[in-house]
């Protein structure tokens, strides 16, 4: 992203501040999607308990995965973006 500068009326330049903005991109949400399997599958062959407990964990964080891919798909990009605008939005209120 370049840098904006804006001139004052004393001919001083002032950079711009970067837009705050969360971090969803679709290459993030693959890559931790398939990061999760190939840690399930590496994982698989280690004792029961763990691989148990392991697998319910790895369940639950892929359902949630899931369920946000379809919500994502379900609302649509405007309706994502104007989302994520008031999360933002409310988000930076605490600052």
């Amino acid at each position: 992203m370049p840098e904006e500068f804006v001139e004052d009326k004393d001919g001083m330049k002032i950079r711009k501040l970067a837009e705050l903005r969360t971090v969803t991109d679709k290459d993030y949400e693959t890559a931790m999607l398939r990061r999760v399997e190939e840690f399930k599958e590496k994982e698989k062959d280690k004792s029961q308990f763990n691989d148990a407990l392991q697998n319910a964990i790895f369940k639950a964080l892929s359902t949630a995965l899931d369920l946000k891919v379809q919500v994502d798909k379900a609302l649509g990009e405007d309706n994502l973006k104007k989302l994520r605008k008031a999360i933002d939005d409310i988000l930076l209120i605490g600052l």
